[in-house]
């Protein structure tokens, strides 16, 4: 029976072996240049996604440290605001709420680093009464970690609770987030 597969072969003009199974070197560069492709085009976009999620949570947080000073406020009025995170946070453990650590707002955003964000709460603006400070006024920033990699824009919020944003990453937040 071989010598007859092997006159078939001759008569179809074909003196090549029976090709194995399996794919041939040419084929496996084909397909790893097609994932390539996908992947090059695949990887901006997840990237834009991740920047516009971390700038929603900064939004979000932002939006959570406002009501954290409101209720900070209304908790310890003579204190006003807080000027610090650490005094919105606190850890639940270490004994009863203060103006020093409130315990309203969760570790994470506390810590002031979160989703690819910086939080800090600045310019805070003070009244004497009484020989005590009550602070009247506050900035609350979110900034980017690494701008155009954590996120594009820097947003800020005052006791106002309008969220303004700069386009750019720096700290100058003229633009309001409605426009």
């Amino acid at each position: 029976m071989t010598g007859m597969t092997y006159l078939s072969r001759r008569r179809n003009g074909s003196n090549r072996r029976a090709r194995e199974n399996g794919f041939t070197l040419m084929e496996l560069l084909i397909v790893m240049a097609i994932i390539t492709v996908l992947m090059l085009i695949a990887i901006p976009s997840y990237l834009n996604y991740v920047r516009l999620a971390n700038e929603t949570s900064a939004v979000k947080s932002i939006q959570t440290i406002s009501q954290a000073q409101t209720q900070f406020s209304m908790q310890y009025p003579v204190s006003g605001y807080a000027c610090t995170l650490t005094a919105l946070g606190g850890d639940p453990q270490s004994g009863p709420p203060s103006a020093e650590s409130a315990e309203i707002l969760p570790p994470d955003l506390a810590s002031g680093v979160k989703s690819g964000y910086q939080f800090a709460i600045s310019n805070c603006i003070k009244n004497s009464q009484n020989g005590t400070d009550r602070v009247t006024g506050f900035t609350i920033i979110a900034q980017p970690i690494t701008v155009r990699k954590t996120g594009n824009r820097t947003f800020c919020s005052d006791e106002s609770g309008q969220i303004k944003f700069d386009p750019a990453g720096g700290t100058n937040c003229t633009v309001s987030l409605g426009q």
